[in-house]
């Protein structure tokens, strides 16, 4: 499979785009707190939360856009770019905090339906309604390059959504007078919230755990290198995603007697297949001669060596590149 390709905004140009998202959100998180209280819903309230959610999201969207362009250290000697992954975990569970709240209020309103000022809903929903979709089309663009500004922009969306339910919900309010379309809207709310966050979830955890691409066939990359002349096999093959956009491939690959003085060349062709086809530009690979190739190795992972195992196990013969 081919490496991917993305049109990436200015850095500058969408910082500025995440700041004026975060500016709308704290100003109509105001707006439906006191629009809430003053008419009595729950709904609304709910939207609220939610809504000063997406501004807290954002924020920390922000915060990690700017960690991330943080060049390597010798602290992090892989650069910072994971804080943008560590800023979607977090985003994502709070949505999930945020939804099984919202199911725990609306039963209780279940058992205890209150007074609702249809009107001021409408009103209020309607104003969040426009900031939410101007905040999700400043994020939109960068949502389909970013974990990090996805899970941001799904907390607008989810939010929009519930706008529409809320205005709904007090429309009937307002014609039948209707108490308990408050809680159900706050409960499909609180469902689409969850189903969301935990159809987003998998891929920031499956990062973080050291995952493969899930767009990546570790048996297609195998087949692909061990035709390259002069490889007899490879192994102890380490397969993960640094960042979201970044792979880096770890393994043994191991020469074909009476190949070894082509080595170097090997190598070389092996890293560029690997970019090429696959879109991984940093690979690191321990080249071994298949006379004293590690015996009995795993094709993934490594196993834990022991002992002498961990000492030199190949003497001359084995050497390591990196790049």
């Amino acid at each position: 499979m081919a490496g991917h390709h993305h049109h990436h905004i200015d850095p500058d140009a969408g910082d500025t785009r995440v700041f004026w998202a975060v500016v709308v959100n704290l100003g109509l998180t105001i707006a439906q707190i006191i629009g809430g209280i003053l008419s009595g819903s729950l709904a609304l309230l709910a939207d609220a939360l939610h809504n000063f959610s997406d501004a807290i999201s954002l924020i920390i969207a922000f915060a990690a856009r700017k960690i991330a362009r943080r060049p390597a250290d010798e602290a992090m000697t892989f650069g910072y770019g994971r804080a943008e992954i560590v800023a979607a975990l977090v985003n994502y569970t709070t949505l999930i905090v945020i939804g099984l709240y919202l199911i725990y209020e609306a039963v209780l309103r279940f058992f205890d339906p209150q007074g609702v000022d249809g009107w001021l809903v409408i009103i209020i929903a309607g104003i969040a309604l426009a900031v939410d979709t101007v905040t999700a089309l400043l994020t939109f663009t960068m949502s389909k390059q970013s974990m990090n500004i996805r899970a941001a922009f799904l907390h607008n969306v989810a939010d929009a959504l519930g706008s529409i339910a809320v205005i709904f919900a007090g429309t009937l309010i307002l014609l039948y007078d209707w108490r308990l379309v408050d809680p159900i809207v706050t409960l499909m709310i609180a469902a689409y919230i969850l189903w969301q966050s935990f159809a987003e979830i998998g891929p920031v955890i499956r990062i973080l755990m050291l995952g493969s691409p899930p767009d990546m066939s570790i048996p297609d990359i195998l087949a692909e290198l061990r035709s390259i002349e002069g490889v007899a096999d490879i192994h102890h093959v380490h397969l993960w995603q640094m960042q979201e956009h970044e792979t880096a491939l770890n393994a043994h690959l191991v020469v074909s007697q009476g190949a070894w003085g082509h080595a170097d060349a090997i190598k070389m062709t092996t890293k560029e297949l690997l970019q090429a086809k696959f879109g991984i530009a940093h690979a690191t690979l321990e080249i071994e001669c298949s006379i004293h190739a590690c015996p009995a190795a795993k094709t993934v992972g490594h196993a834990a060596a022991s002992g002498a195992d961990k000492t030199d196990q190949h003497g001359d013969h084995e050497h390591s590149w990196t790049g």
